[in-house]
This record gives C-alpha cells, sequence and structure tokens, in this order.
C-alpha cells in the first residue's frame, strides 16, 4: 500500500467497499516496460481497467492501446490518442462493430480465423491483420483456454487468406497465459511465429510484426520476476529464432501495468462457524466474486490480505462474499490465515487489485452496487 492510498483510506468516510488506484504506481510501471524492451510498442490492455484517469495518464505517456470492443476504442480516442496507436484484439467480433472501429480510424485487427478474415476484408478493406496462435500457457496461474487463437500450421492459410482478399497480413500474435510467472514461456511461441513468418515468405507474403501479448505478472502472495527479466528473456528469443532480422513488436500487459496500482477496502459482515465443535471459522466479507473478486475462481488467484490485527494469533478461515449465491465463495479449498482477534466491522485491505477488479463487478446482483472506484 502506497502512502498516498493510505492517506486517501484515512480520509474516506463512505460506507461500502472500494477500490483505489494509485497513478504513480501505474506511471513507474509503463516506464518499466518500456525499458524492458525498448524496441518494442506498449499496447496497454484496456481491459484491465478502463478508468479515464488511467487511460489519460498512458496517453500522455505514450502508451498505445489493447482494445476488446468498440467500446474500449472510444475510450481511448477521449482521451485523445489517434487511432493508429489501437488495436482492435478481439478475435470474436460483429462485423458492424469491425465497421465502426474502421470507421474510426482503425487498421490493426487481430483474427484467428478464415471466417474472421472475411468479415474484416468485407468492412475495412486494406487493413492490417494480425493471426493470433494457441498457446499452451504452462507456468500460467490464470492459464487461457482454446477460446482463442488457432493452430500455428493453420495461421498460415488464414494469412495468405487475408492477402488474397486485400488486407495486409500484417503478423502474429500469441499469449502464453495471464499471471505468467516464468520469462523463458515466450521461447516457444516465438519459435512457433518465426516459422510462420518463414512460410508466408515461401508464399510471398512478407510479414512484419510480431505481438508477444500479454501475460505480465503482479505480485500477488509471491514476489514476481520484473520487467526488465522478462524484457532480456524475451529478446534473447526473438535473437534465437529470427536471427538479426527482428521483426517488429508489439507487447501488451494489462495486469502487470495496473494490478499492484490498486487495493480494495473491504469490511468482516460476519463470523460464524458451520457447527458448535468446528474450529474452522466463515469470515464473510461487503465483497466477493460478484463484487469484482471473479478471479477468485477455482482460487486461481490469491490476493495478499491486512487486516489491523495483523500479529495476533491466527487460524485458518473460509472466505466468502456477501450474495445469496453459493458460488460467492473466495477461498475454501485452502483456506486463509486470519488473526484470531478479527471482529465483525473490522476493515480488511485486499492488495494487487487495480486489475480485473472494476470491470467483473456486477451492476446490482442481489441489489449490491457495483464496486466503487477512485484513481488518485
Amino acid at each position: 500500500m502506497t502512502d498516498r492510498i493510505r492517506e486517501f483510506l484515512r480520509n474516506r468516510r463512505e460506507d461500502g467497499p472500494c477500490v483505489v488506484v494509485d497513478l504513480d504506481v501505474v506511471r513507474s510501471n509503463y516506464r518499466a516496460f518500456a525499458r524492458a524492451l525498448p524496441d518494442t510498442r506498449v499496447f496497454y490492455a484496456v481491459k484491465a481497467n478502463p478508468d479515464a484517469f488511467i487511460l489519460q495518464t498512458l496517453e500522455e505517456l505514450g502508451s498505445c492501446f489493447d482494445c476488446a470492443s468498440v467500446q474500449e476504442i472510444e475510450m481511448v480516442l477521449a482521451t485523445g490518442a489517434g487511432a493508429e496507436r489501437i488495436s482492435y484484439g478481439n478475435t470474436i467480433k460483429k462485423e458492424r462493430d469491425i465497421a465502426r472501429a474502421y470507421k474510426l480510424g482503425v487498421r490493426l485487427f487481430a483474427v484467428d480465423s478464415r471466417e474472421e478474415v472475411e468479415k474484416v476484408a468485407r468492412v475495412a478493406p486494406g487493413a492490417k491483420v494480425f493471426c493470433r496462435i494457441l498457446c499452451d500457457g504452462a507456468g500460467a496461474e490464470w492459464p487461457l483456454s482454446r477460446k482463442f487463437g488457432c493452430e500455428p500450421e493453420m495461421a498460415v492459410d488464414v494469412l495468405e487468406h487475408a492477402h488474397r482478399l486485400g488486407l495486409t497480413a500484417y503478423g502474429v500474435s500469441f499469449h502464453v497465459g495471464s499471471q505468467q510467472k516464468n520469462v523463458e514461456a515466450w521461447d516457444g511461441a516465438l519459435a512457433s511465429a518465426a516459422a510462420i513468418f518463414r512460410e508466408c515468405a515461401e508464399r510471398g507474403i512478407a510479414l512484419s510484426m510480431v505481438n508477444l501479448g500479454g501475460g505480465f505478472p503482479t505480485r500477488y502472495l509471491h514476489d514476481v520476476p520484473a520487467a526488465s527479466a522478462y524484457g532480456e528473456a524475451i529478446f534473447c528469443a526473438l535473437r534465437k529464432h529470427f536471427g538479426n532480422r527482428i521483426p517488429e513488436t508489439i507487447m501488451e500487459p494489462g495486469r502487470g501495468m495496473v494490478g499492484n496500482a490498486g487495493l480494495i477496502e473491504a469490511e468482516v459482515v460476519l463470523i460464524s462457524r458451520k457447527s458448535e465443535g468446528e474450529a474452522l471459522r466463515w469470515v464473510y466479507l461487503d465483497i466477493g466474486k460478484f463484487g469484482g473478486l471473479a478471479e477468485t475462481m477455482d482460487e486461481s488467484i490469491r490476493y495478499p490480505l491486512r487486516t489491523p490485527r495483523d500479529g495476533d494469533n491466527t487460524a485458518p478461515c473460509v472466505l466468502a462474499g456477501p450474495t445469496c449465491d453459493s458460488a460467492d465463495v473466495l477461498y475454501e479449498k485452502t483456506p486463509v490465515e486470519l488473526p484470531l482477534s478479527l471482529a465483525i466491522g473490522d476493515k480488511i485491505l485486499i492488495e494487487a487489485c487495480g486489475a480485473y477488479t472494476t470491470t467483473y463487478s456486477a451492476v446490482a446482483f442481489n441489489g449490491f452496487p457495483p464496486l466503487k472506484s477512485y484513481v488518485i
């Protein structure tokens, strides 16, 4: 927790959970990514946290933006950033949304199938497309499924199809899995990308760009490698697979850009047991999966917790949210250690919540308002 956040919470008098993000941390993270791979353009993954103040700050720093929808594109344009700084990185787009993005000036689109290429070709003539390939996500705490991307062997045909339809077959993208702690995870994906570059060249198609995706982690319970370590490993892999003909590269940090910049202040609503003789306590907060902590699904992301009674003796607890839904349990398979002295009404700080919390918050599930957000 930064001093600025501490001071903000000390003076806050409103009721209900909130997330607070410190822009100084965001600025520091952006500069770390820019230094780690100085020849790589940074495209912030807007979906991680689309707050207008965050977008404006990154625009002023010179960031580009990876957008998943027309709405996110319009948010970025509202900062004054030009459309040339935007990638429409979702591989699943309505044709009318592609047309709208193209009308707004966007010229860079992600695809992973011939069918998506055809949509782009019909309404965004001459646009640049990059083909996303599958990765296994080994080493990631939040691995991605097969929902996005195609097999590398198929990517060449997808890009050739784009070329024949008058689009610019621009490059290849991949994602090594969110919260990826293995700095070597990009090596295999870059080997596949280089093979696609070679086969496309044999078909007379000169690709230009590799999108390194996201996956850059933030610190939760354990330390993670610094941005510089990722930069060194990725650059070595680029040299290994592309030799002296390193392509243009972009990267899409989201969690790594804003995750450690924010925290959530929550309140203990209830502490109880399920039977008279049971020692295990259930601690219920005024925020749960439907209030912004969806990434606790399967207990994949384990957030650090701080209480005003830290230092007292602890015991394992099940941590749950406030809604009338049995799925709204954060940690049960692996209980969390909380002070025995913890009491109803105590505040709990949930750290590293700057990413993927506000946009996961339900609008009015069980009547609860969406998570309040403050950017300072």
